[in-house]
């Protein structure tokens, strides 16, 4: 029963972040990779827009407001993306000048909400 439960909220999962990979798209960004994970963590779209390399975090609830949702991405959930987005720097060996910003989008019930940086970290 966990399993599948696990499996179910993956599979939502996946659903949101292809709706988020639609509207990126929509919006001229460039999709490099999906769910890219390590030890430290994961991120789930890295994109490029323009000059910048754009890590995306997708997030939903069922209920509440999309402002809920933001708040999902915790203190310790933006230091894991900042460990990984810098390990995938090293690993392509673009080293950490390249123009980098952390967006949030999340989905709450219909609604979306695209906040472009949404934190710092470099």
């Amino acid at each position: 029963m966990a399993g599948e439960k696990k499996q179910n909220q993956r599979q939502i999962g996946t659903a949101y972040e292809d709706k988020a990979v639609l509207f990126l798209r929509q919006k001229d960004f460039q999709i490099l990779e999906r769910n890219v994970s390590w030890r430290q963590g994961e991120i789930d779209i890295v994109a490029r827009d323009g000059a910048y390399l754009v890590f995306v975090e997708v997030k939903s609830r069922k209920s509440g407001s999309v402002g809920d949702v933001l708040e999902m991405v915790t203190p310790e959930k933006r230091r894991r993306m900042i460990k990984t987005a810098r390990w995938y720097l090293y690993q392509r060996k673009l080293g950490e000048q390249t123009p980098c910003r952390f967006d949030v989008i999340g989905f709450c019930g219909g609604e979306m909400i695209h906040i472009k940086n949404a934190f710092d970290a470099f």
